[in-house]
């Protein structure tokens, strides 16, 4: 098909445009006169209907007898039926109906204009009906004077009519698509035709073509000769007869008569397919194409292109320098920059140019850019020490500073003078420039005994900030450096800089995170023998998170142990973890079950998604998990509870490993239903393990697979919590870590039943006395006889309040571990405080007493009431020996 543009298809969109516009006017025209000619009919109908029943005999007597619907309706009825239409109605001169198509509507006023007929005219209407236009005529009835005494309308529907044209309009319609198909095919073979003889082209375009023909086949810089079948020259531009030393009348002569080299003039005769063959000619190397063309309808012929290699031989070879160049520039894009390692990034740049660019490379930088801190600015009197981090050569045994060391390069040395002013150095020679630019004595010496010949050194600078300086050498055997080198190792140094410097800012942001991170992390496992720990912490490598993990003693030798997960990585997720952490440990000491302290963290964290929200610019926590479990060794039994954090693993005696179905919580930070708490016996020497995401989830295996490998790696007896963590992370480090892991492994132990003693205390004061005595021969039993006394006085006040002041039944409980605990513990709800009695008061010095004897005290509330306990140091343990100034003790009871 012929473009739209080229001259053939825009007289073929013509000719088509015109068969097709009259073909929609002669059908235009025929519908609308077939619209004509259906409201003609209509109306012709109607009122040949309505006159001829309105001239019927004895119409006007019917009219006037006593009940003209009785004899007028089956007439009616029957002259609708046979003439077609849709009604026949005869009314009175008020319009009330005698007869209807319908018997509900006789009786009813007739809708229509009857005025005009009232006068003994004739009335005909369109009307809109039900089924769309309807024409109605009215006619009058009279009698033998002349006057009117009713009326006779009968209406027909347009839509019902159908005239002759209807059955034209088929006739027409076929006529006019076979005379377009007919117009179609005929302009088609005329725009073919049209369009081999002007290849498609438009007026403007086969102009412009012609006009520049000769222009472009003269001026391009490669010999064009077209050959026709008959072994005679057809065309042949300026280049080929200057290449080929043809004369000016070459073209219409035969090949053989151009006295050519017999190889070109066979070649150019043969007709046959040649690629870039080489043709020598005189002094010249000639590569010829040629091929064959096969026209349609055409005589053959063929077309040879001729270029002379001598004289591409040298652009060739610099186009070849410069494609090595671009691609050692990709290259190097791609190499260079992909960590954010300050160390590795100058690897990659000494390994992209060694052996490409530079024989050797080394890049050196200052310390502070190491530890990720801003190098020194303002100008520079002389190089500082630098550090070199890389180092690359073809071989091993050269006698440049080695990777690691620390060296000042002196004054007078290309690299110093790099360094002050911040300008690359080129040195192409260095041993005609050694007395001014290199250093002196035995080392430069050296330098040029190992072959070294030609340096450029390139300052390291991004954003302003100069870090460091690189060095590129060619040793003997290879070209020296020249300017072009000297712009490529700029654009090379200048890539690595940026990515340097990119690196430095990380490495300067992601240890402010770590040490921020470590120094809101627990510090080491407290003291206590509930539980064996073991715990591992791993920062993300691309930046810190908000994991989370604490191990906090509990009143009554119980260990709490939670881990936690804020969303998201950066300064503010390990600031929000030490916010969330200080708040555990804080509702940790109000001793509060696992599902009421979610309950409370939960707040705190909504509180401060608003604070954050709030404030302008501030990023929300937007979600954070928790696990916290309570372990009590003297019951073995743990409660737990989690706010969306992964399901803990239990590791039996035995070895088998199970998930604690604990109930899924919301994520912390959701507050839209309430948290549960699991009560579960642990049997003594089995592990719970708790962990975060990071350590079973990453970017290349799903979460189900991490619990997967987490199962068979805990199940294993035997094992210790140091080498279950050693196990657990063998088995699901990731090469990249691209999250934090927390990993928390506790062993359960029970307390021995042998150092937990147990009494009932009546609710009577003179019960105190007893319980005493217990207490002394228990503690006889325990060999801590020199604590009796302050536990005698510590029971005794605690006992008194709560037989004063607390509800039966009231019990005692002492518990011998790292400390000697004792617990008061009764039904009531109220909790006594700590105040100074004044100097006549007769009361409230017991508490106070209780916190100067013992190491700390306090009150957990239980579901049937509290427990008020006293913790105090053994003997013999460091801050054990309680002095009271100023206390009379022998009076206190």
């Amino acid at each position: 098909m012929a473009s739209i543009r080229s001259v053939a298809g825009q007289m073929f969109l013509l000719q088509v445009l015109i068969v097709l516009l009259l073909v929609v006017s002669a059908v235009t025209t025929l519908v609308l006169k077939a619209r004509s000619d259906r409201f003609q009919s209509a109306r012709s109908r109607s009122l040949a209907v309505a006159a001829t029943f309105a001239q019927g005999p004895a119409l006007a007597d019917i009219l006037r007898g006593p009940d003209p619907t009785a004899q007028l309706q089956p007439y009616a009825q029957a002259a609708q039926t046979q003439s077609g239409v849709d009604f026949v109605v005869v009314m009175n001169r008020d319009g009330i109906r005698y007869t209807a198509p319908t018997p509900e509507e006789i009786g009813k006023k007739f809708i229509g204009t009857i005025g005009p007929s009232l006068a003994g005219g004739i009335t005909v209407e369109t009307v809109s009906g039900v089924s769309g236009q309807d024409v109605q005529a009215v006619v009058p009835v009279t009698d033998a004077s002349g006057t009117v005494v009713g009326l006779v309308s009968s209406g027909l529907t347009v839509s019902q009519v159908s005239g002759a044209i209807n059955r034209q309009l088929p006739v027409i319609l076929g006529a006019g698509a076979a005379a377009l198909a007919l117009a179609t095919a005929g302009t088609a073979l005329v725009t073919g035709r049209l369009r081999r003889q002007t290849h498609g082209l438009g007026p403007a375009e086969m102009t412009r073509m012609y006009e520049h023909h000769d222009a472009v086949l003269h001026s391009v810089r490669e010999g064009v000769v077209i050959v026709g079948g008959d072994g005679r020259v057809l065309l042949v531009n300026d280049e080929a007869r200057r290449l080929l030393g043809l004369p000016p009348e070459a073209e219409g002569r035969l090949v053989d008569d151009l006295r050519l080299d017999p190889r070109m003039a066979e070649l150019l005769s043969s007709r046959r397919v040649a690629t870039d063959e080489v043709v020598p000619l005189g002094e010249r190397l000639l590569a010829v194409n040629n091929r064959p063309i096969e026209r349609a309808g055409g005589p053959p012929s063929s077309v040879a292109t001729l270029r002379d290699s001598t004289e591409l031989r040298a652009l060739a070879g610099k186009a070849e320098v410069a494609q090595s160049r671009l691609r050692l520039l990709y290259d190097a894009s791609v190499a260079i920059g992909t960590t954010l390692d300050v160390q590795r990034t100058a690897e990659e740049l000494a390994q992209v140019a060694v052996g490409r660019f530079a024989d050797h490379v080394t890049v050196d930088l200052a310390e502070s850019v190491l530890r990720g801190e801003e190098p020194s600015t303002g100008v520079y009197d002389e190089a500082p020490e630098l550090r070199r981090v890389a180092l690359a050569g073809v071989r091993d045994d050269h006698p440049l500073y080695r990777e690691g060391g620390v060296h000042r390069y002196p004054p007078a040395t290309p690299m110093a003078v790099g360094f002050v002013t911040g300008r690359p150095v080129l040195v192409p020679d260095l041993r005609a420039s050694h007395d001014t630019h290199t250093p002196g004595g035995d080392r430069t010496q050296v330098m040029l005994g190992y072959g070294l010949r030609s340096l450029i050194t390139v300052p390291l600078r991004a954003r302003g900030v100069l870090m460091g300086i690189a060095n590129f050498w060619r040793a003997e055997g290879s070209v020296p450096f020249d300017e072009d080198d000297l712009s490529l190792a700029e654009e090379l140094a200048a890539r690595a800089a940026v990515s340097i410097d990119n690196a430095r800012r990380f490495t300067r942001e992601h240890s402010m995170a770590v040490t921020l991170q470590h120094s809101l992390l627990p510090r080491g496992l407290p003291e206590q023998n509930a539980l064996e720990i073991a715990y591992r912490y791993l920062p993300a490598q691309a930046g810190v998170g908000g994991d989370w993990f604490d191990v906090i003693p509990l009143p009554g030798t119980r260990v709490a142990l939670v881990v936690g997960d804020v969303v998201g990585h950066g300064l503010h997720a390990a600031a929000t973890m030490g916010r969330l952490r200080t708040a555990v440990q804080n509702f940790s000491t109000l001793d509060l079950p696992p599902d009421e302290l979610l309950g409370h963290l939960d707040e705190l964290v909504t509180r401060i998604d608003q604070e954050a929200a709030s404030a302008e610019g501030e990023t929300a926590i937007t979600g954070a998990t928790c696990v916290y479990a309570i372990y009590d060794p003297t019951t073995g039994l743990c409660s737990l509870a989690r706010a969306g954090h992964p399901l803990p693993a239990l590791v039996h005696p035995d070895g088998s490993t199970e998930f604690l179905e604990l109930p899924a919580g919301p994520p912390l930070g959701l507050g839209s239903l309430p948290f549960e708490a699991v009560e579960l016996a642990l049997p003594e020497g089995s592990s719970l393990v708790l962990y975060t995401d990071g350590l079973v989830e990453d970017r290349t295996r799903d979460i189900s697979t991490g619990l997967e490998i987490l199962t068979d790696t805990l199940a294993h007896p035997g094992r210790s919590p140091q080498e279950t963590c050693d196990a657990v992370l063998d088995a699901l480090l990731p090469a990249r870590q691209t999250d934090d892991i927390a990993v928390l492994v506790a062993r359960t132990r029970l307390l021995d039943p042998e150092r937990i003693a147990e009494w009932d205390v009546p609710s009577d004061p003179s019960a105190v006395a007893g319980v005493r005595a217990e207490v002394t021969r228990q503690l006889t039993r325990w060999d801590l006889d020199e604590a009796a006394f302050v536990t005698e006085l510590v029971l005794s006040e605690l006992i008194t309040n709560a037989i004063r002041y607390g509800t039966p039944p009231i019990s005692v409980r002492m518990l011998y571990d790292r400390t000697l605990i004792c617990e008061v513990s009764d039904t009531s709800s109220t909790a006594p405080h700590l105040r100074y009695a004044a100097a006549e008061d007769e009361g409230g010095r017991g508490l106070f007493l209780i916190a100067q004897l013992a190491e700390r005290w306090g009150t957990r509330y239980t579901p049937d009431g509290k427990i008020i306990w006293a913790e105090q140091l053994l003997p013999g343990a460091a801050g054990a020996e309680i002095v009271l100034p100023g206390l009379d003790l022998d009076n206190l009871f």
